[in-house]
């Protein structure tokens, strides 16, 4: 899975319509969430950093939920903007979790497994699982 790093308002405008996870690297206010939103209508997940998600008003926070777009907690380690617009979730993430799933672990066992083994959020995590 791609995640699309947005590093200012002004990039918003070059987000192409298919993105479906976006890594806002700003403190976005409730004009730039608005206008990502219309930019990128299939968008499933905004993901911030902790201290700005404490910053999104309720009604944005309200907007997203309206919309089902789930509003992820965390960071992008170790990705560089200069080398790629995207960090990529690797694909043994995907395969660990089916692997628990297919164990007959349940999503909370899956979950607690993968934040201790990865390096992703847990509420990154999370989406990843539901997904799955």
């Amino acid at each position: 899975m791609k995640i699309r790093v947005v590093s200012s308002k002004e990039e918003i405008n070059t987000l192409g319509t298919n993105e479906e996870i976006i890594h806002l690297a700003f403190r976005p206010s409730n004009t730039d969430i608005f206008s990502l939103i219309m930019k990128c209508p299939n968008v499933k997940a905004l993901h911030i950093p902790s201290s700005y998600k404490r910053t999104i008003s309720n009604s944005a926070k309200m907007y997203l939920e309206m919309q089902g777009i789930e509003l992820l907690e965390g960071d992008v380690w170790g990705h560089r903007k200069d080398i790629n617009e995207y960090s990529e979730v690797s694909q043994s993430v995907y395969d660990r979790i089916a692997q628990y799933k297919q164990d007959g672990l349940s999503d909370e066992d899956v979950e607690d497994k993968m934040i201790r083994e990865t390096r992703l959020s847990p509420d990154f995590v999370k989406f990843l699982v539901k997904q799955g």
